[in-house]
């Protein structure tokens, strides 16, 4: 009878727990879903994309599912996140934004150039018939298939190899996008776009990319230069034979004074992810125009940013030189919802090994003149500067920036 009671009690007991961890595993889920519907509306509606085939995939896709389990909690943040093998989940207005540009219809047969995560693949599959995504790095590739198996994704196909060979046993096809950064358009991907089709692709230097929408008319290509981005560096042949190298021992600051406008955009040259800005010509400090941050919603961020290699064992300090103005700024509630001027290092893994934050701004004043010195980890080979209001409210102008790196 002890025994019996015993079972009885056991199993009880397993009982309960299996109860609770599914109440859990379903709050959770259904926090998740609150989270990407927030995602969705404050960065992807909230910056101008309307399309409603791409809000609804977004709103489909659980980004959480494509991010480790350390950066679950950051899934839903208008953010880069790490994925592995030194490479990145874009953030969700990137992905939004590409799709978007894309025009895709749910005939299309698209091509993806650099699977990573599997998230972009998986957004375009909820929109179009087939996607065809080839990865480099061959663990990631292996990872995003079975991830995209496992969520029932059936009509994307994946492939090892090097992208920019395309797939030719598959194409034409009718769309293609590119989510890695090669100096120049690889010609397979042009003869393995369909006459008429679409391809969306950023192009440049390592650290100074714009995407480029392209239309293939009569066989050649009508060429858009859209907005300027950061991808990270690639992996394979191709990132190696840049004719354009940097220099990380000279870091410098592209566009500082906020000047340059090429294609007409209204959007300041050489800083990409910005978010709410303006370039202003109101009394700037340097050249036509300063840069403006605006933000009135408590929810959204205002910010642009620009990247750079660095060698940390020879560069020692880096030396900022600018011009802030502001109006009626009020700090966020978390400590980073700061209006300043933020330095990001990272090691050659692209792990964060240090911030340095600057200004931390509030209130309102004239135009002043700013200087800082920012130390460098000696690790570091890359740095990500971000300016603007981060998540506070109010007005911020900057101008006139400059850097100055300064040997060890």
């Amino acid at each position: 009878m002890t025994n019996h009671r015993t079972r009885i009690v056991l199993t009880l007991s397993v009982s309960c727990v299996m109860c609770a961890l599914t109440a859990a595993a379903t709050a959770q889920s259904r926090r998740f879903n609150e989270l990407r519907d927030e995602m969705v509306t404050a960065h992807i509606e909230g910056e101008g994309i309307t399309n409603t085939a791409v809000l609804q995939a977004m709103r489909a896709v659980p980004r959480h599912e494509f991010v480790p389990s350390a950066q679950r909690a950051s899934a839903y943040e208008d953010l880069a996140l790490p994925i592995g093998h030194q490479q990145t989940i874009s953030p969700p207005y990137i992905v939004a934004y590409m799709t978007n540009e894309l025009a895709p219809q749910p005939d299309d047969r698209v091509l993806e150039i650099g699977t990573g995560s599997g998230y972009q693949a998986s957004v375009l599959a909820q929109i179009v018939k087939d996607v065809y995504t080839i990865e480099i790095v061959s663990a990631l590739s292996k990872q995003a298939e079975k991830r995209m198996q496992d969520l029932g994704y059936t009509n994307v196909h994946c492939l090892d190899g090097d992208g920019f060979k395309g797939w030719p046993e598959h194409a034409p096809f009718d769309k293609i996008i590119v989510t890695c950064s090669p100096e120049n358009i690889p010609q397979p991907l042009i003869d393995q776009l369909k006459e008429g089709g679409r391809m969306i692709i950023p192009v440049g230097e390592r650290y100074q990319q714009s995407f480029h929408l392209l239309v293939k008319e009569n066989g050649e290509l009508k060429d858009e230069r859209l907005a300027s981005t950061l991808f990270v560096p690639m992996t394979g042949e191709s990132e190696d034979l840049r004719r354009i190298q940097p220099d990380p021992d000279r870091p410098q600051i592209v566009n500082g004074s906020f000047d340059l406008d090429e294609n007409d955009d209204d959007k300041t040259d050489g800083w990409h992810y910005q978010r709410q800005t303006s370039m202003c010509d109101e009394s700037p400090m340097d050249g036509k125009y300063c840069l403006r941050f605006e933000n009135k919603d408590s929810a959204l961020i205002s910010q642009a940013l620009q990247g750079s290699a660095i060698n940390g064992r020879t560069v020692g300090t880096l030396r900022l030189n600018y011009w802030v103005r502001c109006n009626s700024i009020l700090p966020g509630r978390e400590i980073s919802e700061q209006a300043a001027v933020v330095v990001h290092f990272y090691d050659n893994i692209r792990r964060e090994v240090g911030t340095t934050v600057l200004g931390k701004w509030r209130g309102s004043f004239g135009w002043q003149n700013a200087n800082s010195t920012v130390i460098v980890p000696s690790n570091a080979k890359e740095l990500i500067i971000r300016i603007g209001l981060n998540g506070a409210q109010g007005q911020l102008d900057l101008d006139d920036l400059q850097m100055t790196a300064v040997k060890r």
